[in-house]
């Protein structure tokens, strides 16, 4: 199949696909997913069009990335963008090794992260991505998880901040002049967070999770404008909000991971009300709402399934009435500045 529509990276060469595949759930942290799956998984994507691929060390503590390299691998190199992160550095664990107090268990086992932003920690980071990868081009380099969402220590989270635009930022940029990588950006949770950085240093892309979608628009209010006017794009990560949005909500529904709190959950109702009126389904509207932001290049849903993909593709050209959000506006379940078709 022919790839889906394209947009441009920021200021660079690069063109990712309005739809992509975020590889979190490929590293088992959510489910267990087996080797086949997971292929199969990534081949399904690539299959319906998608080419634009996001995966990270963290991610199963390189087991993402050791599956999307391999499902990857045999595809033309030049027919696909390739995402993965820097800030956490694997290390195989010593005998009598104490592991960390956030340790997640059903990563790849015998390896531990360790958090590092700093110029060498970057060029280390980035080899090892190579190596699991198998891949000799990695596209864009993310910074990931200097946030406080992630963090939960405004004095560490400053800490980091200054590390990275001191000195990981420095290997980044360097990186990026010399055309090894194709652009480079921000990986958090957070829009106020991701205007810090873009406001410090010259970062072509933000991969922004969660803080832009049917649900919530915050970052419509200082981040989006100002990516809008330095040039800078966002990849949004989690349009479905880890699952409220994806359709037939019901108390136990998912927002970041965690069980939504009732209000999330009365709002996420009079929205699928509204859509239900219109004949679309909540899924389709939450996956196109966001590329109706100029500064949005590319929606990247995770999957636990090919099943899941196909679906995400087959929601990405449901034809949706504009008054659809005429209303959702009119009933204030959507910011009124939010661009839309209407």
């Amino acid at each position: 199949m022919d790839a889906l529509p394209r947009r441009r990276v920021g200021r660079t060469k690069l063109e990712v696909t309005e739809l992509g595949l975020g590889g979190a759930p490929l590293g088992g942290f959510r489910a267990t997913i087996a080797e086949a799956e997971a292929t199969g998984l990534v081949d399904a994507g690539f299959g319906a069009g998608i080419r634009y691929f996001d995966t990270s060390p963290f991610y199963g503590y390189g087991r993402s990335e050791l599956r999307m390299g391999a499902a990857l691998r045999d595809k033309p190199r030049d027919s696909y963008v390739l995402s993965t992160k820097i800030g956490r550095v694997l290390h195989v664990r010593q005998p009598g090794e104490a592991l960390p107090a956030d340790f997640r268990q059903n990563g790849l086992p015998g390896f531990v992260p360790e958090f590092d932003y700093s110029y060498d920690g970057v060029m280390r980071s980035l080899e090892h991505s190579h190596f699991r990868l198998g891949l000799d081009r990695i596209d864009i380099a993310l910074v990931h998880d200097v946030d406080f969402w992630t963090i939960g220590d405004r004095d560490v989270l400053d800490q980091r901040f200054r590390t990275v635009m001191d000195s990981g930022f420095r290997a980044l940029d360097e990186l990026r002049k010399a055309g090894v990588i194709g652009a480079i950006g921000v990986g958090i949770n957070e829009s106020d967070t991701s205007l810090r950085f873009i406001q410090a240093g010259d970062f072509d892309c933000m991969l922004l999770a969660g803080r832009y979608t049917l649900l919530e628009q915050g970052g419509l209010d200082a981040f989006l404008p100002e990516c809008v006017r330095r040039g800078v794009s966002v990849i949004l990560g989690g349009p479905y909000n880890s699952g409220i949005l994806t359709g037939g909500v019901k108390e136990g529904a998912t927002h970041d991971y965690v069980p939504a709190a009732a209000p999330l959950i009365e709002k996420a109702r009079k929205i699928e009300a509204v859509c239900a009126r219109h004949g679309v389904a909540l899924g389709a509207a939450a996956m196109q709402f966001p590329l109706f932001h100029p500064a949005i290049c590319s929606v990247i849903p995770g999957a636990l399934a090919a099943t899941e993909v196909t679906q995400n593709v087959a929601r990405m050209g449901v034809r949706i009435p504009a008054e659809l959000w005429s209303e959702l506006k009119r009933e204030k379940l959507l910011d009124p500045t939010a661009p839309t078709p209407n």
